[in-house]
């Protein structure tokens, strides 16, 4: 393979796998419609007794929980994401050192992604690579050398290297949370009121409910939120109904370790090199 091709599959290899890891993002996108929002199925429960936010008002309980979620050292995020109209499974736990671990699952492939020392780490299986990059219009040819490039190794991409600050992003607990509450014209969440309590994993929350456009009855969207009553008032769970970007994504595993171990090195493909001595 000449290195010219060498340098196009590098590049679309990693647009591919920055396209698809950009799908979490849209939780950070969610959180400044705290606005935001939770699951009508989750099963109604009683407010503990005396419920913490009695004397509060939908957007005061908004801020709070604003401020101690963005406040975590680590978090984990799980559930769906439509993105492109596609559903995106993720699974991730990340903490405020820019580090994470998880999964994500997209048209029947699933990938793992790693992040530590500024250096990320992705291993895909054939269906996610496949889907992935025809979605980028790659040739079959480009696809088929590509995998077998991958098979069974993780894609590493370190700082500066194209992609790496895409595939990095979802890693970084302070940008996926940067969003939450913003309303730039009033810089605080508005607009929210208060639905019937609820539980989350067993967990009393408050659900505080925003609606746009009518909401999903009137072809616009409704977000909702969960926020726990017990303990730090965190972010427990946000849903999204009707709109183009429909969801739900469940927090929890705050503050604890994110453990992230580091794949060997014969079982990578370091994207730096694939210029000079092709496939490894």
């Amino acid at each position: 393979m000449t290195s010219h091709s060498h340098r196009k599959l590098r590049a679309a290899t990693v647009v591919c796998a920055a396209v698809v890891v950009a799908g979490p993002a849209p939780a950070a996108a969610w959180a400044a419609t705290v606005g935001t929002a939770a699951d009508a199925a989750v099963s109604v429960a009683p407010s503990p007794s005396p419920d913490p936010f009695a004397e509060l008002t939908p957007d005061e309980i908004a801020e709070r929980s604003v401020t101690a979620t963005r406040a975590a050292t680590s978090l984990r995020m799980a559930g769906r994401i439509v993105t492109d109209g596609q559903p995106l499974d993720i699974d991730f736990a990340v903490n405020d050192q820019d580090e994470c671990t998880g999964r994500m699952t997209i048209k029947g492939g699933t990938a793992e992604l790693r992040k530590t020392d500024r250096i990320t780490y992705m291993k895909g299986d054939e269906a996610f690579w496949r889907a992935s990059m025809t979605s980028q219009g790659m040739t079959e040819a480009q696809i088929d050398t590509a995998i077998e490039l991958l098979k069974g190794r993780w894609l590493k991409i370190a700082p500066g290297q194209p992609g790496s600050s895409d595939l990095g992003g979802v890693c970084d607990l302070d940008d996926l949370l940067s969003d939450l509450g913003k309303d730039k014209e009033k810089e605080k969440p508005s607009g929210l009121t208060r639905g019937p309590d609820t539980e989350v994993d067993e967990t009393p929350v408050a659900t505080l409910v925003k609606q746009k456009d009518g909401g999903e009855k009137a072809g616009g969207e409704t977000a909702t939120v969960s926020v726990s009553q017990q303990g730090r008032p965190y972010l427990l769970k946000m849903v999204r109904t009707g709109g183009d970007r429909p969801g739900s994504i469940t927090l929890s595993d705050y503050d604890k370790p994110v453990d992230v171990v580091v794949p060997p090195a014969d079982e990578t493909v370091d994207l730096s090199k694939l210029n000079r001595s092709g496939p490894a």
